[in-house]
This record gives C-alpha cells, sequence and structure tokens, in this order.
C-alpha cells in the first residue's frame, strides 16, 4: 500500500500502480455550528416598509393614469392610496431606527453608492408630492369665497402637478428596496439582484391594484383588470427566477418562506382571474382585490424571511463560497 497527497489537499491510498481511491471531503461545518453571518438585525416592520412602499408608489401611478385617463374616483383612490402607503411605509421604517432623528441624520448625506441613502431621499421627495396630491382631493369641500375660496381653485391643478410628479418617481420608490436587499452578504437575497427589483414592481402594481378594484367604481377599474394581469405577469416570471438560483434559491421554495411565496404565488393567480371575470360585479372585483393585496403581503414576508433563513444557515455562505474557489482553480492555468 501507498500513501499519496492530492493537490487539493485529501490522501488517497492504493496499490502501486492499482486505482487509488479518494477519501470523501468532510462536509462543512461552521464555527461551534454558529451562523457565518450575522443574521439582519431588521425586525419585521422592514418587511411591513417593503409591502407599503410598493402599495403608494403603485397607488401613485394609478392616480396619475386615473388623473390623465379622465376617471376621477379611481384617481382620488389612487392618490390616498399613495399617501396612505407612504405614511405608514414612514412610520415603519422611523420605528425599525429606534429613534426619530436617525432618518433626519440620513438625509444630512446624500450617497448615491449607498442604496439606503438613495432610499432615503426617494421617499422624502414622494412623501410631500403624494400629500399634496392627496390633499388636493378636499378642495372641493371649502368655502367657495375669500381665502378659502382661492385655495379652492388652485388645489386642483397644483394636486395634479403633485400627482404626475409623485408618479415620476414612483419607479423608484417601488424597486429601490429590491436593490437595497440585494446589495447585502444576505445570500438568498444578494444573489437574487437580477430579479428582486422586477418581484417587487409587479407585487406593487398588483397590491395597488387590488386597493383600485375594492374601492373605486366599477365602471372605472377596466385599466386595473389589464394592469393586475401585467403585474401579475412581471412578478411570476421574476419569482421563478428565484427559485433558480440553485443553493441560495432554496429558501424561496422551502420552509416557511417557502410557504409564504407560494401562497402569494397563490393569492395572486386568484386574485388575476378574478379581476379579469369581475366586470361589474362590486362582489367579484372585492374579491380580486383582497387576493391581490394579500398576495403582495405574502409575498414581501416571504422575501424577507428567505433572507434571513440563507443567513442563518451556514451552508448557503459555505458551499457558493467552495463552488466559486474551485471554478477559479479550475480555470487558473496550470504550469
Amino acid at each position: 500500500m501507498t500513501d499519496t497527497t492530492s493537490p487539493d489537499g485529501h490522501r488517497r491510498r492504493g496499490r502501486a500502480g492499482g486505482e487509488q481511491l479518494a477519501v470523501p471531503p468532510a462536509d462543512f461545518s461552521s464555527y461551534y455550528g454558529r451562523p457565518v453571518l450575522k443574521p439582519p438585525v431588521w425586525r419585521y416592520d422592514i418587511a411591513g416598509y417593503l409591502f407599503t412602499g410598493g402599495l403608494a408608489a403603485g397607488g401613485a401611478l394609478i392616480g396619475a393614469g386615473a388623473q390623465v385617463t379622465g376617471r376621477p374616483e379611481l384617481c382620488t383612490v389612487g392618490r390616498w392610496t399613495a399617501l396612505g402607503g407612504v405614511t405608514a411605509s414612514t412610520y415603519l421604517l422611523i420605528h425599525d431606527l429606534g429613534r426619530p432623528d436617525r432618518f433626519h441624520h440620513m438625509l444630512r448625506v446624500a450617497k448615491l453608492t449607498s442604496p439606503m441613502s438613495v432610499g432615503t431621499w426617494i421617499l422624502a421627495a414622494f412623501g410631500p408630492l403624494a400629500g399634496v396630491a392627496a390633499v388636493a382631493e378636499l378642495a372641493p369641500l371649502l368655502p367657495q369665497h375669500g381665502v378659502f375660496g382661492l385655495a379652492r381653485r388652485l388645489a386642483p391643478p397644483v394636486g395634479a402637478a403633485a400627482g404626475l410628479a409623485a408618479a415620476a418617481v414612483a419607479p423608484a420608490l417601488a424597486t429601490y428596496t429590491g436593490v437595497l436587499l440585494a446589495d447585502t452578504a444576505v445570500p438568498s437575497w444578494h444573489d437574487a439582484y437580477p430579479s428582486l427589483p422586477f418581484v417587487f414592481a409587479g407585487s406593487a402594481l398588483a397590491a395597488a391594484s387590488g386597493v383600485g378594484l375594492i374601492a373605486a367604481p366599477a365602471r372605472q377599474t377596466a385599466p386595473l383588470r389589464r394592469l393586475a394581469l401585467a403585474a401579475a405577469t412581471v412578478e411570476m416570471a421574476g419569482g421563478r427566477q428565484l427559485e433558480r438560483l440553485g443553493l441560495t434559491g432554496e429558501p424561496y421554495a422551502r420552509g416557511r418562506s417557502g410557504r409564504l411565496i407560494t401562497a402569494g404565488r397563490v393569492l395572486l393567480a386568484v386574485g388575476t382571474a378574478a379581476a379579469l371575470v369581475s366586470r361589474r360585479s362590486r362582489l367579484l372585483a372585492a374579491i380580486s382585490g383582497a387576493a391581490l393585496v394579500a398576495s403582495s403581503v405574502a409575498t414581501r414576508f416571504g422575501v424577507f424571511e428567505a433572507g434571513r433563513a440563507s443567513a442563518r444557515d451556514p451552508k448557503y455562505t459555505v458551499v457558493p463560497q467552495r463552488e466559486r474557489l474551485e471554478e477559479k482553480n479550475a480555470a487558473a492555468p496550470r504550469s
């Protein structure tokens, strides 16, 4: 018998001139079984923030579209959805930060290379615009004469301009959170950087369409049915890519996070189908809207939980690193 050592460090034993048997490499393990990465310190406030921010962005886009196409009731719903969503987002973000002054401190610097810094400024720009557009809807309640009469006349054009401006910022608000998650070292978020913005964009439009189907008159919701179909297509396509990531895509299909993602997908399909056949049925429209909103909630929480799960389990960090190292070594020229 002879002992030899392979280039990868594993000892091989066999008869001289005969076939050598490789000792299987030992399974990896982290130090005392602890996570290699520190799990995200974000609480579920941030999962809620992901949902409400997307809802706000979708509401602004729907409000602007309704404004341009002459659907006043749908425009009102879209504007108030945008204001409600951005107000909730701001609260959840500040609550997670722990102290309100931390949000203020983030506005003291603008760093284009930091998704968190850019996102803070997007939120700060979007909020006042959405607020002005929504408050302008109250103009008919003001007296017709005096100072309030002047405000009543000025509010509609000012609100229209603010609504269009908020819609211009909305795509960035809907997608930057996907970029923010992908910019971290958390494996299932980081490896999903090409897909997460699309998943979040589709989810945002689906949620806002759902609110519109519930709250707006049926005669004005025809565009929402088409929008729900488009949103479902974008989100489903992005979601399929998440599961094709390989090892780091497992949390999107397994465990608690996998169940949430699956529930979101089923609710999205049900909501979209109900929207397409609802036409003038208020009951079907309400069912569709509720399913679309619930699908967005499940998807955002599922993505959030998938990242946390991948940070807790060392294999999602160690195995891909080993695979990249082996590929690098295999590609390196041999002397």
